[in-house]
This record gives structure tokens, C-alpha cells and sequence, in this order.
């Protein structure tokens, strides 16, 4: 099982609105070999709980122009005062947050505000943060140098959101199975062989498509909530330590999943999820690409990399409506907000990271995690899993299958530990 104490962490193993789309029986058209089947090896590392805003907001002033802006004067109400000035957006001091924000499937609805986006403060009051202020701060490349290189690098985007607007649990399902079936909230199986879904884990195998997860919290690993992956496939849980083992030798298998360490100090703690350390996360995701450029696999890899939802920080850009993935509604519980998985979540963060991704662009079309999901469908020719997936964008604007532009990977930035923030990170709980 997986602890709470205000938010999750890791203890134990264990249509567009009212659109009818249909599942079709029918294979995606097989990838030409000439070009998707190029990449031979798929890899995805989720993060934690940042917004598109609060990380790269100011990345249109710092080296990508298309990328769009967090608006000038971007605000929210103040709580304790409504009628006096808005909290501004401002440059966050710290790398640690005093206290988490609210990602709830009720705080999430509160801070998108029918798409007004100016629930953020409200819902974020917190005797540490009486204001809710924290959810207006944002980072910039003199915070996260390693990642405005990377995002200025490589493809990026400015229309992904989230799957759904609620916690880590919900989306990362929608990663994995195109849906949460009914979840909201960061539920658990109840029985031994509970959230027996198909998942990718289940097409992948029938297809005869290798798959590893590695995780930094082994032998905890996120997909084993799903009974397939429990029960039949622990085996391919891997230490992040084989990570490293296998992309030195070449050896990474045709999918991967990558897990960071959900839980942990906050100098140790690196999925960047309130209150870690945010350069100790980026010094993670750093090394697991470093070893990517280092690999023989790196001339036919296709990196993703996210963040499973916004976290509870401002984001200025409000989701569109989204296809309900299959018909079962949200397991609501009193006090609820009613809604239905008829919208998308907040916006995060996403860039991809391969030798044929487009150099130093952006994408301005909608995706969300069921679009990487979908990525991987049609590469290996599998049928989608719900009605979200199946029209989910699979993300080939991304790419350039006719030249490989990064064929010697770049040098990038490193990833700084600030010895001030690490003090700083050391007093906050």
C-alpha cells in the first residue's frame, strides 16, 4: 500500500464533451519503416505535480519565442482580502515549498473556476501560506538552467494538459490504461487481485513488445496497483540501478517506464512533488537522459518526459473539453464537486527528447498523457483501450522522421544543487 500524511507517499509494496466515439476493432495503420519505425526504444518518465506556468512560464523570454507566455500581470484574488490587490505571479525565492497545495478533484475544479483560472489562491489557503501566494510562484533557466536548455533543445509544447483535473493517481492511470475507471481520488485495490483493468502492460505482452518499469523506489513501482502487472509481471520491476545497467550496454527494451523516488527527505525526495527539492528532481530526470545520450540504444530512442498533474499551481490556460474515455462516471463522494471526465486537466509541462525530434520547436496542439499512451499504440500497431486514447493526438509533430537532427547528442547544462536551497529545503516539513 501507499501512505497519506497530506499527500501520498510511498511506505509499502504491495469527447470532446458528449461526443460518442467508438473503439474501433481495427489496428492503427502500421507505422512506415521509413519513418516511426525508427524509434525502437520508448521511454517515459512522469514527474510530479508542476504546471506548464509555474516551470516554464518565462520560457518565451528565455531563448523560445513560440512558446506562449504566462500572461503579463497573471494574478489571482486574495483571499483574506477580496476587493484589495490580486496576487501577482512572482519569481518563487525558494526551491522547497512550505507546505503542499491542493490537487483534490474538488481543488482542482475550484482553481480552474469554469475556466476563469482564478481559483488558485482560494483553494490554496494554508496556515503556512494564509494567502494561498505560493500557487502564483513560478521558476525561470537561472532556477532550472538544465531544463530551459532541454525545452529549448528539443520539441516541446504548450497545449499539454493533464488527463483529469484531480490527483497523481487518477492521471497516471490514464497513462497507463486510458482511463482511471471511475477513480478521483488516490484509491488503492481492496482485494489481492483488485484494478484488474487492461492496461498497455497487457497489450504490450500479447504483442510480444519488451517492457521494463524502473523505479527509483523499488521495489515499489506505480503500475503495480494494476493486478496484471502485480500478480504476473513483478519480474519486470526493475531497480533504477538497471536503468543505468541497461542503457550502458544497450540493452533497453523496446518500452520503459520510469519511476522516480515518490517519497523521502527533501534533498532526497526526487519526483519534484511539494515539498522536495525541485534541482534535486532535475538532477534526476538529467542523469536518466544523460544515460540515454550515453547509450547505444540513444540512435533509435524517443524519450517522453512529463508531469502526471499541475500540483496545485497557477497555470493561466484554461483545459478544453476532452472525450469522456469509456462509461463509467466519477466516483464521487459527498461534498464532491459533480463533473465528469469530460474536461482535461491543468497544463504541465512535456518535452520529447530523440534523436529525430524537431530541434528548438513547439507544439501548439492538444495532448495529454493518453497522447504518449497512444504514441506507443501506434508505433507497435496495438489497439487503443478506451475512447480517449483512440482519439487521443499521438504526438508526430514531435518528430522528423527524415533527418535525424540530434544523431551526436547535445551537451546540455548541469543540473545545480544550490547549497543554499539545500539548507533551506533541510528546514522545511
Amino acid at each position: 500500500m501507499w501512505g497519506k500524511t497530506g499527500r501520498y507517499r510511498v511506505i509499502v509494496a504491495v469527447e470532446l464533451a458528449g461526443l460518442a466515439l467508438a473503439i474501433s476493432p481495427a489496428l492503427p495503420a502500421k507505422a512506415d519503416a521509413a519513418g516511426l519505425n525508427q524509434i525502437q526504444h520508448v521511454v517515459v518518465l512522469m514527474q510530479e505535480n508542476r504546471s506548464n506556468d509555474s516551470y516554464f512560464g518565462r520560457l518565451h523570454f528565455e531563448g523560445q519565442v513560440q512558446s506562449q507566455p504566462e500572461p503579463p500581470g497573471a494574478n489571482n484574488p486574495d483571499p483574506t482580502n477580496p476587493a484589495g490587490p490580486p496576487i501577482k505571479a512572482f519569481h518563487q525565492a525558494h526551491y522547497c515549498s512550505v507546505s503542499d497545495l491542493n490537487h483534490s478533484w474538488s481543488g482542482v475544479h475550484q482553481e480552474i473556476d469554469g475556466g476563469a483560472m482564478d481559483g488558485f489562491t482560494a483553494a490554496n489557503v494554508d496556515p503556512k501560506d494564509p494567502n494561498g501566494s505560493r500557487t502564483m510562484g513560478f521558476y525561470d533557466q537561472t532556477d532550472l538552467p538544465y531544463y530551459y536548455a532541454l525545452y529549448n533543445t528539443f520539441a516541446t509544447a504548450d497545449r499539454y494538459f493533464s488527463s483529469v483535473p484531480g490527483p497523481t493517481f487518477p492521471n497516471r492511470f490514464y497513462l497507463l490504461a486510458g482511463t482511471s475507471f471511475g477513480h478521483i481520488q488516490n484509491d488503492f485495490p481492496t482485494t489481492a487481485t483488485g484494478f484488474d483493468q487492461r492496461t498497455i502492460f497487457n497489450e504490450l505482452d500479447e504483442a510480444g513488445i519488451s517492457w521494463k518499469i524502473y523505479s527509483a523506489s523499488y521495489p515499489i513501482a506505480f503500475a503495480e496497483l494494476f493486478g496484471y502487472v502485480r500478480i504476473h509481471r513483478f519480474a519486470n520491476i526493475r531497480p533504477i540501478t538497471a536503468y543505468y545497467v541497461d542503457a550502458a550496454a544497450g540493452t533497453l527494451p523496446q518500452v520503459t517506464f520510469i519511476d522516480p523516488l515518490f517519497g523521502g527527505p527533501t534533498n532526497v525526495e526526487n519526483d519534484e512533488h511539494p515539498d522536495a527539492n525541485v534541482q534535486v528532481g532535475e538532477r534526476f530526470v538529467a542523469s536518466v537522459i544523460q544515460a540515454l545520450f550515453d547509450s547505444p540504444d540513444w540512435s533509435s530512442s524517443a524519450m517522453f518526459l512529463t508531469y502526471d498533474e499541475h500540483g496545485g499551481f497557477y497555470d493561466s490556460v484554461a483545459p478544453p473539453a476532452a472525450v469522456v474515455p469509456d462509461d463509467i462516471a466519477p466516483v464521487l463522494e459527498p461534498g464532491d464537486v459533480q463533473a465528469s471526465f469530460d474536461m482535461y486537466g491543468v497544463r504541465v509541462p512535456a518535452v520529447v527528447v530523440s534523436p529525430f525530434s524537431r530541434p528548438h520547436s513547439v507544439s501548439h496542439v492538444v495532448n495529454d498523457h493518453t497522447s504518449m499512451l497512444r504514441f506507443i499504440e501506434t508505433r507497435f500497431s496495438l489497439p487503443a483501450l478506451t475512447r480517449r486514447d483512440a482519439a487521443a493526438n499521438p504526438m508526430l509533430e514531435f518528430f522528423d522522421f527524415s533527418h535525424s537532427s540530434f544523431a551526436t547528442p547535445p551537451t546540455l547544462p548541469t543540473a545545480p544543487l544550490n547549497p543554499a536551497e539545500v539548507a533551506y529545503c533541510n528546514t522545511v516539513t
